[in-house]
């Protein structure tokens, strides 16, 4: 194996041009038939926007529905007092039919409060309880009918049983008392009339609607721990921000030190993760309950429950003893290339530090894509919320119309009431039989697609400017004085005024491969249920394969849209010379451009493991922060997650300037080897520095790949 390809097998090595100075000024318009169908496609996703606006109704959304499909505590309307949910019989949404329709198969109304008490129609009809008990049936109940006849009509619920408002829906109030499952404060209730009920049933039935209801219950505690946390989350990622912005300043002028004090952090922070496990190993010897393992606890809402065993600590401990290990051989193994890499990420330094607006620049590509997602999110609520009401026959016994589409106000005379005299006919779910109904399924995926392709186009744009503006320093022969004014701007202006198209393009390929992949992951979670093995290995497959070419095409992009800010090429042409670049450099892209990758790794997971465990250390308690202290939380573990994947995005988005910058440079340096041989009629454009360490170094690799063939 050699260094260079000379055979022709990749494409022809750039020539010798002595006009060549940097990014191409007069430079043409490319794929300008893609610009076109990026525009067509934006008018009609706006088209699309407007539509599901028009017909759309978010608060479909947000207020719960009754059996009629009137909203519950909407101002300026007759429930506009009545924010909560009640259900005649809560048990019934323990059913199948819940799964499927969406819908509890039984009569529900809009009140005013949940049930305080346990009271039942029998005894409540003919006592002073009556008007308590009344405003829980159905609106406009009359009491001119028998006890058999109103609970044979569904007019009113049985029995009401104490009840605790979640999620504006009334649900029975169940918790545990020593061992012993209750509703309410006790396991039998007065009736009303001093006597006291045995409701076992009751408590059974609701067990059963508490297990269907447990995964709601989970995002409801999650989404208060929001609330109350929310401030200490934004702090957390505030301090991450400025870890990075002056992990970045730093590395600007002290690179070298930087890396080396980045890589020893590193091993430290993970020391001493793997010190505190072992420190709660060893506190809960002994301790009742620590010993039990995760195969018989099973899984646990309260996430709390595993870090009282020890087996969970000694999972963490071996865990990342073995990204210690892995990261420690790594180095090892690399120290050479270490030093290689460091060189370039100085000659980046320099780059950044000339084109310090570019740090900034994360903010616009963070901005652009806000707008992508509120978009894409406020046309798929409207889309999905845009269809009409659609009742259906309910019916608890075998129906010959159960499941049938029914209209409410006619219902009662019709032929479906007298076949089956106790079926009900209420709100099912929102749908409709219309040309636009039967087409929101396609609306909701060109929706999706037109996301995938709005927001790749945004981080291609990104990549494009950054790629032209450190593009421009390399090829200045004389570092600054010939840098041109404004480098970031102006290639901004040349990316947007003639390679939209060419931006288009690329991200058309990546959306399509994405939008396929979010179809396989919807087939996938069909086809769990499904006992075909065969399947579930093609599914495998073809995952595994959309993944991996998902990667190359993220991968051919981000070099194409390098080449496309140098030289102003289409994007085919772009992609086809850098990825023959690449492949006659294919040593120096191992020994280069993958260390680098991993140095800038190494600084992220620096910046998150030290946010996150300042978080972990808050949120748990250990320390305060002046007076305040962490609020009391269901599961302190979700603004720490939220911390951590908050703080490894903002570290990415600074590093990712780097890491674009690595980029252009290295192709810039593979380009200037071809063109140039270091004489003084051919001089190198790359700094002495960067010359002496990355020669040297590529030229001890391609010996050694001699040697070992």
């Amino acid at each position: 194996m050699v260094d260079e390809r000379k055979d022709g097998s990749y494409g022809t090595p750039q020539k010798y041009d002595p006009a060549f100075k940097g990014p191409i000024y007069n430079r043409g318009c490319t794929d300008i038939i893609c610009c076109v169908f990026l525009f067509l496609a934006i008018v009609g996703y706006v088209a699309v926007g407007i539509i599901a606006w028009t017909h759309g109704d978010p608060r479909k959304v947000i207020y719960p529905t009754d059996s009629r499909g009137q909203f519950c505590g909407q101002k300026g309307t007759k429930n506009e007092n009545k924010p909560f949910l009640f259900y005649f019989n809560i048990v019934k949404c323990a059913s199948p039919l819940v799964l499927l329709e969406f819908q509890c198969p039984t009569p529900q109304i809009c009140v005013e409060k949940c049930p305080s008490r346990y009271l039942t129609y029998l005894n409540a009809h003919a006592s002073e309880d009556f008007e308590y008990y009344k405003q829980y049936c159905l609106p406009g109940f009359q009491k001119n009918k028998g006890v058999a006849e109103v609970l044979r009509d569904g007019d009113c619920p049985a029995v009401l049983i104490p009840s605790k408002p979640f999620a504006q829906r009334c649900f029975p109030a169940v918790h545990a008392h020593k061992g012993v499952l209750m509703v309410g404060n006790e396991t039998t209730y007065e009736d009303g009339h001093g006597s006291r009920k045995n409701i076992t049933e009751l408590v059974e039935g609701a067990k059963k609607a508490s297990g269907v209801l447990e995964a709601r219950q989970l995002a409801m505690r999650i989404f208060e721990d929001y609330t109350v946390s929310w401030y200490w989350i934004i702090i957390g990622l505030i301090i991450a921000m400025v870890l990075s912005l002056l992990f970045i300043i730093l590395l600007r002028f002290l690179a070298g030190i930087m890396v080396w004090v980045m890589i020893v952090m590193v091993i430290l922070v993970l020391g001493y993760g793997i010190l505190h496990c072992y420190m709660e190993y060893a506190r809960l010897r002994g301790e009742a309950g620590s010993d039990v393992s995760l195969v018989d606890l099973g899984f646990q809402t309260d996430f709390r429950v595993y870090l009282h065993l020890r087996q969970t600590w000694v999972a963490f401990m071996i865990i990342l003893s073995i990204i210690e290990v892995i990261i420690i051989l790594l180095l090892i193994f690399l120290r050479k290339r270490i030093l290689i890499a460091i060189a370039l990420i100085k000659e980046a330094s320099r780059a950044v530090g000339y084109v310090m607006c570019s740090l900034l620049y994360p903010l616009v590509t963070f901005f652009l894509l806000c707008l992508c997602i509120a978009y894409w999110a406020s046309t798929a609520i409207f889309l999905s919320t845009s269809n009409e009401a659609v009742y259906k026959i309910f019916n608890d016994t075998s129906c010959p119309v159960a499941g049938k589409t029914c209209n409410p106000e006619t219902f009662p005379s019709s032929n479906e009431s007298r076949l089956c005299p106790g079926a009900h006919c209420q709100f099912a779910f929102y749908g409709g039989e219309s040309t636009y109904h039967r087409a929101l399924l396609g609306l909701q995926i060109f929706n999706v697609f037109m996301f995938f392709w709005l927001a790749n186009f945004v981080l291609a744009l990104g990549q494009v400017t950054l790629a032209g503006a450190f593009a421009s320093y390399y090829w200045a022969m004389n570092k600054p004085d010939d840098l041109p004014a404004f480098p970031l701007f102006s290639a901004f202006g040349r990316a947007l005024r003639y390679h939209t198209g060419s931006l288009a393009f690329g991200s058309l390929l990546l959306a399509v491969v994405q939008v396929i992949r979010v179809m396989l992951e919807y087939l996938d979670q069909r086809l769990k249920a499904a006992e075909n093995k065969f399947a579930k290995f093609l599914m495998s497959c073809l995952k595994c394969c959309f993944w991996c070419l998902e990667k190359f095409i993220k991968f051919l992009n981000r070099n194409a849209y390098i080449m496309i800010a140098i030289y102003g090429t289409n994007f085919c042409t772009s992609a086809r010379n850098a990825f023959f670049l690449l492949m006659r450099n294919i040593i120096r892209v191992a020994v280069l451009d993958k260390v680098t990758d991993f140095l800038f790794l190494l600084g992220k997971l620096l910046i998150v493991g030290s946010v996150g465990i300042l978080a972990f250390f808050f949120f748990t308690h250990r320390i305060r922060i002046v007076q305040d202290t962490a609020p009391p939380l269901h599961y302190y573990w979700v603004p720490i997650v939220t911390v951590v994947i908050g703080s490894y995005l903002i570290a990415h988005g600074f590093f990712s300037v780097y890491g674009m910058c690595v980029d252009t440079l290295f192709l810039c340096f593979c380009e200037d080897l071809e063109r140039n041989d270091g004489s003084q009629e051919r001089p190198y454009f790359m700094s002495p520095e960067l010359r002496d360490i990355l020669l040297k170094g590529s030229a001890e690799e391609g010996k050694r790949a001699e040697v070992e063939e």
